[in-house]
């Protein structure tokens, strides 16, 4: 953690930032591997104060490593206010996706100070490349997630709804050891699998139905992200071969995928072979996004990145073709970008299976 906090302090030094206050509880976990939801980090070039009310004093004793903390119980910004004081802090930066407009205000009015200066990404951007323990941790999350297709193989079979799938696949990660779903399951069944963000209803499965069932973990914070696309019954052939379709390129990803690559050059493959197949309409999302200790986090591979492939990076490949009143087909694996491709992190089988 202190080596975190270090690149962190090197950053506001560049750019000449008398202070950092780090709100956002996924940047405040990724710097002190702080648990809790009450906690802020405030950043100088000469120390880094954790800040927390008396509830997690104990906890953040134990959890939080090269920080000072401070405790604020009762009204935040009067004790905030003396904070600063104390540090002589006059010019305070903060981060804007994070901070509401009525803290801000509220800043602005209380905190005495000469100026509030908006960052975007500064945590976020470290946070592009995973370290050891991180990747240790995702590859747990993945390993569960696994597990956890095995598991519906065995569960799924005709006249079960789509909310007993997500159910089941629940229980069973958490007795592997998930700690939470990484999202809301996306189970969509029959013409449902159309609908790529189809989360589980009540329907039942039928014979001859593919089923899309997109699913994750979180373990010690941090998560995995899988799709699978399965037949209960043998399917309509134009089903089975947009399947072979997207199976054929999801792992044209995977082959061609590398460090150096463009996050837009990456979606490229994905998107301009399913449009030169006719189906390029039927693809309406990005080919994938960063995991970490969120589902969805930098990079983004989409027509709309703007950021480059980096060894330690892990993102998801989830090429999908949907046709309304038929069904759908996504195919999803994590990738950790390697210094000459990518390792594919997930073992759970992709060939098409029929139950």
């Amino acid at each position: 953690m202190q080596t975190r906090i270090e690149k962190l302090t090197k950053i506001i030094k560049e750019k000449e930032i008398e202070a950092f206050l780090v709100t956002r509880r996924e940047n405040v976990r990724y710097l002190t591997n702080f648990t809790g939801t009450a906690g802020k980090v405030l950043i100088t070039d000469q120390e880094c104060i954790f800040i927390t009310d008396f509830r997690y004093l104990d906890q953040a004793a134990e959890q939080t490593d090269g920080c000072v903390i401070e405790e604020i119980s009762g009204e935040f910004m009067s004790g905030f206010k003396k904070l600063l004081d104390k540090k002589s802090i006059k010019e305070l930066a903060f981060e804007s996706e994070d901070l509401s407009y009525q803290l801000y205000r509220a800043f602005e009015n209380k905190l005495n100070l000469d100026k509030l200066i908006p960052t975007s990404n500064l945590v976020e951007n470290l946070r592009l490349i995973k370290d050891e323990t991180e990747l240790a941790k995702i590859k747990e999350a993945v390993r569960i997630a696994d597990l956890g297709f095995d598991f519906l193989l065995e569960f799924i079979q005709p006249g079960i709804t789509e909310k007993e799938i997500s159910r089941e696949l629940e229980f069973f990660m958490k007795r592997e050891g998930g700690e939470a779903n990484a999202f809301d399951f996306i189970v969509a069944s029959g013409k449902r699998g159309a609908l790529p963000h189809g989360v589980a209803s009540d329907k039942k499965v039928a014979k001859g139905d593919l089923i899309t069932i997109d699913f994750g973990t979180v373990y010690q914070g941090y998560h995995s992200d899988i799709t699978r696309t399965l037949a209960v019954g043998e399917p309509e052939p134009k089903l089975k071969d947009i399947y072979n379709l997207v199976l054929t390129v999801q792992k044209k990803v995977i082959d061609e995928i590398k460090p150096g690559m463009s996050c837009l050059k990456a979606d490229k493959i994905a998107r301009d072979f399913i449009t030169a197949e006719g189906y390029g309409k039927n693809f309406g999302h990005g080919l994938g996004h960063g995991i970490g200790l969120e589902i969805h986090e930098g990079p983004r591979l989409s027509y709309t990145a703007d950021k480059t492939l980096q060894p330690g990076m892990v993102v998801t490949d989830e090429p999908g073709i949907y046709i309304s009143n038929l069904g759908g087909v996504r195919i999803e694996d994590d990738l950790l970008i390697t210094k000459d491709g990518c390792e594919v992190l997930n073992k759970a089988p992709k060939e098409l299976i029929i139950l």
